[in-house]
């Protein structure tokens, strides 16, 4: 090796990002995730090394569960969860009745135009995917769907086998909402439409 090569290699690993600096890198990014992210696409993200993004994964996935002495060992309220191929946060099974009173009963904000023109597009034709979600809306709804998921109104059915991709359906908390049984009650929306299949398929109710 040439003093030369020697330096660059230096260079690079003085660049390269620490275990603690990945840790936090990715706790970032899963935050706002709203769908499970594969290794692939977080080392992508931040430029680590999939196997050094594997091995932070597991780390964060010890820590939040109380299995880490180093970080006090305290089980977090949140879990880091393998779901279709991907990685995500989510809420712990055991709390999700008070978020979901929270959410319900003491943040009882209204719900804006697009989050009621999403969840109606959910809501006629579950499952559906966020991406066809937003081929059908011709916007962004990263942000709604999380709405739409704090409050209860819809869910996360299954995750598509080949591309990981989340299928959303409505919850029996719109049902109540709306004061019908089933979404058998829902209203025909063809007879609105322009011709009967805009942005729908033509077995749309």
């Amino acid at each position: 090796m040439t003093a030369e090569d020697f330096e660059t290699r230096a260079r690079q690993a003085s660049r390269a990002p620490q275990p603690a600096d990945v840790r936090r890198q990715l706790e970032a990014i899963l935050m706002i995730a709203d769908e499970p992210q594969s290794l692939v696409s977080l080392a992508t993200a931040i430029g680590a090394p999939v196997a050094a993004v594997r091995q932070a994964i597991e780390a964060l996935r010890a820590d939040y569960d109380g299995e880490d002495p180093a970080t006090g060992g305290v089980r977090r309220g949140f879990e880091l969860r393998e779901i279709g191929g991907g990685w995500r946060l989510y809420v712990r099974e055991e709390y999700d009745a008070v978020v979901t009173d929270f959410v319900v009963t003491q943040n009882p904000t209204k719900l804006s135009q697009a989050a009621l023109e999403t969840l109606a597009v959910i809501a006629y034709k579950q499952p559906i995917t966020r991406g066809q979600v937003a081929s059908i809306r011709a916007v962004n709804v990263d942000s709604v769907v999380r709405t739409l998921l704090s409050r209860g109104l819809i869910t996360e059915l299954f995750a598509d086998s080949e591309t990981g991709a989340i299928n959303y359906g409505t919850t029996d908390l719109l049902l109540t909402q709306l004061g019908i049984n089933s979404l058998d009650e829902l209203p025909l929306i063809s007879p609105l439409l322009a011709d009967g299949t805009e942005g729908f398929d033509a077995d749309v109710r």
